[in-house]
Formats: C-alpha cells, sequence, structure tokens
C-alpha cells in the first residue's frame, strides 16, 4: 500500500527509484538484499507481513519479515555505510496511555504483529547502521485493503454497519506518508519518529465522516472492540505525538479531514 506511493512521490522528486517486491523480491532472501544494498544509495523498507489476525497463528513468518529480516537489512547497510528508512507500528504500543504516544513511552505490544513489529526496530537499532524508523497508523490509501475501502464494501451490502467507537485514532493517507518521506530521504534523518495526520477521532467518527461526504445510507451503530471475537488484541489509543517528526519536515502535517476527502472524491 505505502510501497507504491513512495515510490511515485520519489520519482516525481527526481529520484532514481528502484522497486523490489514478490514474488521476484523476497526481502527474507539474504542473498537478494546484500546485491540490493551493494547498489543503493539509500534503502527504504515498506515491506511488512500486516495481516494482523494472521499473526497469531503465523508468528515465525511475521517475525521473520517483520523482525529478522530489518535486523538483517540493518546489518548489511551498516557495512556498506548506507541509510535506512523503515516504517514501523503504533501496535508496538498496549493503547492505555492517558495521553498521546511519544518516542521515548516504552513499548508493551499486545499482539504478535506488534511484537514482531517491535523486534524489527530493535534488530535495525542494534545494528549500527544510520536509519531513521518511523512509526505510522491507520493508514489508507488507493493500493492495497484498509479500513476505508473495507467499509465502503460493506456499505455495498450492509444496510446497518457496527463500527467500534473505543478505538481512538489519527486516519493517515499514504499519500501524506509519501510526502514525509520524501523529506526524510532528502534530509537522512536519524532516529525514531512518529508521524499521524493531525487530530484524533474515534473508527465510529471516522465512518461517520465517510458515509456523510459519500451520501450512502447506511445506518452506523456504535461498538465496543471488545464485541469482536478477533484472534488479535487491539489498542484502543493510537494516538501519537509527532512534534518530533513535525520539526524535520519542511511542511506543516495536514489534519485528517481533508486528505480523506480528497481520497474520497477519487474514488
Amino acid at each position: 500500500m505505502l510501497g507504491t506511493e513512495l515510490a511515485t512521490a520519489c520519482t516525481r522528486k527526481g529520484m532514481d527509484v528502484h522497486v523490489y517486491d514478490l514474488p521476484a523480491f523476497d526481502v527474507t532472501n539474504a542473498e537478494q538484499v546484500r546485491k540490493v544494498v551493494e547498489h543503493a544509495d539509500a534503502l527504504v523498507n515498506c515491506a511488512a507481513y500486516t495481516n494482523v489476525d494472521g499473526a497469531e497463528s503465523h508468528v515465525e513468518l511475521a517475525r521473520r519479515v517483520n523482525g529478522e529480516a530489518v535486523g538483517r537489512l540493518g546489518e548489511l547497510a551498516r557495512r556498506q555505510g548506507k541509510w535506512v528508512l523503515h516504517f514501523s507500528t503504533d501496535f508496538v504500543f498496549d493503547g492505555t496511555l492517558d495521553r498521546p504516544y511519544v518516542e521515548t513511552d516504552v513499548p508493551n505490544p499486545i499482539n504478535q504483529y506488534g511484537k514482531s513489529k517491535l523486534v524489527g526496530e530493535r534488530l535495525l537499532r542494534e545494528s549500527g547502521c544510520s536509519h531513521c524508523t518511523v512509526r505510522l497508523e491507520w493508514m489508507y490509501g488507493p493500493h492495497g485493503s484498509n479500513f476505508v475501502t473495507k467499509l465502503l464494501e460493506r456499505a455495498k451490502t450492509s444496510e446497518t454497519l457496527r463500527v467500534v467507537d473505543d478505538q481512538v485514532g489519527s486516519p493517515t493517507a499514504t499519500t501524506e506518508v509519501a510526502r514525509a518521506a520524501c523529506d526524510l530521504l532528502e534530509k537522512r534523518a536519524e532516529g525514531l519518529c512518529h508521524f499521524a495526520s493531525v487530530g484524533y477521532v474515534s473508527r465510529y467518527d471516522v465512518a461517520a465522516f465517510i458515509l456523510e461526504r459519500l451520501g450512502l445510507r447506511v445506518e452506523l451503530q456504535p461498538c465496543r472492540t471488545s464485541d469482536y471475537a478477533a484472534p488479535a488484541a487491539r489498542p484502543l489509543s493510537s494516538r501519537f505525538d509527532c512534534r518530533r517528526i513535525q520539526s524535520l519536515l519542511s511542511e506543516p502535517i495536514a489534519p485528517w479531514q481533508g486528505p480523506l476527502e480528497r481520497f474520497l472524491r477519487q474514488l
């Protein structure tokens, strides 16, 4: 979802972009990764095992992709003196904090996906390479499945939708992430950052915004996360404090409503 958007944004900036993806390229294949690192000026890792519920039963696969492969990339980058931009997730937190999360807050993932992503963060840091890790949340875009597209698919066949109102975060468009990532690439920023659109909202209120903007006559009912028997637990609060990354960016981070409206108009 993010990789396609980022490649387009980097190309528009005049960067010489080379994209590697399945099935021809496997981030867990050490030899393939080594060859890419050798010929790159900088490396951006958008690869991830993102099936949150699936990670509960595919623990080793999630750890290989989200954890071990990231550490290996870092080791190869350190040997070659290359900079790495890596993306992580709000799911490294348990979602119980009563304020927005800052980068120095202690992670405590409550599902296997979050645990595997945290391993990747740690191994990349321990590799000693020059890198920037950006934690993201609630991403949506035209490429791949996400909350917005799933909601609209359900709205086509259901007169009533139940959406959780106790999960709070910031809907963040891949276009906004790509713009910020281009900035970080050009500046070769380092360290850990949180990035999300400005403003906090529940998933229920995001759904209400979408249905209202599209004029869809679907009854929306609030429910609790505990009403769903999902294999993986979800953090209830994904609120990010983004002041650190904002200090590195050339433009202010936009409120979540504008990018979401633009995305809906393009559908």
